[in-house]
């Protein structure tokens, strides 16, 4: 179901906090563990303890049926990989083993459909107890596809539109045509059996650069006539100096800031009609440097933030390799504030050696875990400055490899579903 869930926290007259035996369980929180807390100016926010696998990333492949302007392809040279049964099957194993259900989202640099075994693969997920949930460009959705995934038991699938006319989807994503890709949705989503609340949600990711910005607003009105329950819009990430053009995030950065400071006014802004007058307005406000707030919501909230560590993850690649977060599951090149930057990825082990526990716990997975959740980087995605920008080695803190103060993943700046 999807929504909010609430619940009562009893504290004792020590201020002992005591949480619902429940919801301890789902967050993974066990006695003796530590959480980190947030306070905020009306409330505090706990954090997910680094110790519980919540949800995992399954690369299928790292190969795709189409050759889109914003591919990781168009700048690597790794060799091409398919998932075994051999390796998926120690995937599933450790997944049955966990103490509480994960989420296992078919998907990373590859398209998951391009996998011959992939029906089966949601299936035998589902069997062990997981939330499944893919990522797909949809061209290769058939009808006949599309009622296997409904049956092998999937909860949501993620479709990559970015583009509302069929000229501007085209321009980005080649060798594909949004009228196909359209119909394919539509029968899934009709192919799904009739209720209130209808499985498998979908849910639709748009990757917003200058050429396709205009669509925004078209899409999601499409989306809403297709069914989807979530839409999620990312920044496209620069691999080439063709995308650097493109991007829509260069000054945001720096404009909106989110650490309390005598010298940076902290904006706390009321919903508003959003108009062209109020727009005109909104935009010269939010150009200004500040510490902004929309209806007691900081927009910079987000910043210094992992969404992979904080949701508890761990990403398989299709050989069976293990990372902490799809940014470093591969070697890649890419730009930040214009500046080439090299990638290297982040190998924690093998599925196919090592027992997930083994590799999980391992001391040096765990400091690094802590220490993304601390995020005691240097800022590089506000500063830039310096030649360490250039790879994930090392920082100006001290930090050695790999080092996050230039994701921008952990800065909201780019989002995975």
């Amino acid at each position: 179901m999807e929504g909010k869930d609430r619940y009562l926290i009893s504290v004792d007259e020590d201020g002992k906090v005591s949480l619902p035996r429940e919801l301890a369980a789902k967050w993974g929180i066990k006695p003796g563990a530590s959480i980190r807390i947030d306070a905020q100016e009306n409330g505090i926010f706990l954090r997910r303890p680094t110790t519980q696998i919540s949800k995992i990333y399954i690369e299928p492949t790292n190969q795709c049926n189409l050759e889109c302007r914003t591919c990781i392809r168009n700048i690597w040279d790794e060799a091409p990989g398919f998932m075994s049964d051999n390796t998926f099957g120690h995937i599933i194993q450790e997944v049955v083993g966990l103490e509480t259900s994960p989420t296992v989202f078919f998907g990373g640099f590859g398209e998951p459909l391009f996998h011959p075994e992939i029906v089966d693969m949601v299936a035998q997920a589902s069997a062990a107890g997981a939330n499944v949930e893919l990522i797909t460009n949809a061209t290769l959705l058939s009808l006949d596809i599309s009622r296997k995934l409904i049956k092998a038991g999937l909860k949501r699938l993620w479709v990559s539109i970015d583009g509302a006319t069929p000229e501007s989807y085209a321009d980005v994503r080649l060798g594909a045509q949004l009228p196909h890709v359209l119909k394919n949705l539509a029968a899934f989503r009709d192919a799904r059996p009739p209720g209130h609340q209808v499985e498998p949600y979908i849910g639709i990711v748009f990757v917003a650069m200058r050429r396709n910005l205009a669509d925004l607003s078209d899409l999601i009105h499409l989306g809403t006539r297709l069914g989807a329950t979530k839409l999620l819009v990312s920044n496209v990430l620069p691999h080439t100096e063709e995308m650097l053009a493109e991007v829509l995030y260069s000054q945001s950065l720096s404009e909106i800031t989110y650490l309390p400071s005598i010298w940076v006014p902290h904006l706390d802004l009321a919903k508003l009609d959003l108009n062209p007058d109020s727009g005109k307005v909104l935009l010269k406000t939010l150009q200004t440097g500040i510490n902004l707030s929309y209806s007691g919501q900081n927009l910079g909230s987000t910043n210094d933030k992992c969404p992979f560590i904080e949701a508890g993850t761990i990403v398989f690649g299709w050989d069976g390799s293990v990372y902490p977060c799809l940014p470093l599951s591969h070697d890649f090149s890419s730009y930040l504030n214009n500046r080439r930057r090299h990638s290297h990825r982040y190998v924690l082990g093998n599925i196919n050696q090592d027992e997930l526990d083994t590799i999980w716990d391992q001391p040096d997975y765990l400091q690094f875990r802590q220490r993304v959740q601390d995020f005691h980087f240097s800022p590089c995605t506000f500063c830039g400055g310096c030649d360490l920008v250039e790879m994930n080695e090392e920082d100006c803190y001290g930090n050695t490899f790999p080092t996050c103060g230039g994701c921008l993943w952990a800065q909201g700046v780019l989002r995975c579903p």
